[in-house]
């Protein structure tokens, strides 16, 4: 019989690089576990940069959209700025022309000639223009205002307090504010001494000047 040892048992053999192989595994693990959050970070870090950017070029883009919409705004502004001053510069013209013909139409009103086939064309014609936004002033006795009346004559006369137009020798024009002729007017001054007499008849009136 073969004797045994008490409490020793035999262990299978276990190749000697089995147990190197399995430590550098191990490593490897918990280098990997170690090198996984870091390229996560990176990654995060790396979509954070391409989302500024994108975000950048977004504002860019809607700023650029922005002034190129006003810009826009402002040209068609000044387009329809310069369309409506073209046509009030066609429309002045023409009226312009059409002014002597007026004229003559007025005074044969004045004389009583305006009658007949005459009549009725030259109310047409007066209805056009009206229509086109030619409006006439000019009234006697109104104040002077040499900004649209053109004086051609003047005198004194006793019964005014200021300069006035006493008469119209050719009424004037406009287009809305746009005076196309000024009228022209006969005007009348007040007469030299008049406003000392009055004054000194109203003293006397009053019952003189106030003596100290």
């Amino acid at each position: 019989m073969t004797e045994e040892t008490p409490g020793f048992e035999e262990k299978p053999d276990v190749p000697s690089g089995a147990q190197e192989d399995a430590e550098p595994k191990a490593a490897d693990s918990s280098e990997e576990e170690k090198a996984a959050p870091a390229g996560d970070a990176a990654k995060d870090i790396a979509l954070q940069a391409q989302l500024d950017q994108a975000q950048t070029a977004l504002t860019e883009r809607t700023t650029d959209l922005q002034r190129l919409q006003a810009e826009y705004q402002n040209y068609r502004r000044r387009v329809e700025r310069d369309r409506v001053t073209v046509k009030e510069v066609a429309v002045a013209g023409l009226l312009t022309e059409l002014l002597p013909t007026l004229d003559d139409i007025g005074r044969a009103r004045e004389h009583g000639e305006l009658t007949g086939g005459f009549k009725s064309v030259a109310e047409s014609l007066e209805t056009v223009a009206a229509k086109m936004g030619l409006q006439q002033f000019g009234k006697e006795g109104e104040p002077f205002d040499p900004t649209v009346h053109e004086a051609l004559m003047h005198s004194y006369a006793p019964d005014v307090t200021e300069t006035t137009c006493v008469a119209i020798l050719q009424p004037g024009y406009r287009i809305g504010e746009r005076t196309i002729r000024p009228a022209r007017v006969a005007v009348a001054e007040p007469q030299p001494g008049a406003a000392a007499k009055e004054e000194k008849s109203s003293d006397e009136e009053s019952g003189g000047p106030d003596k100290g």
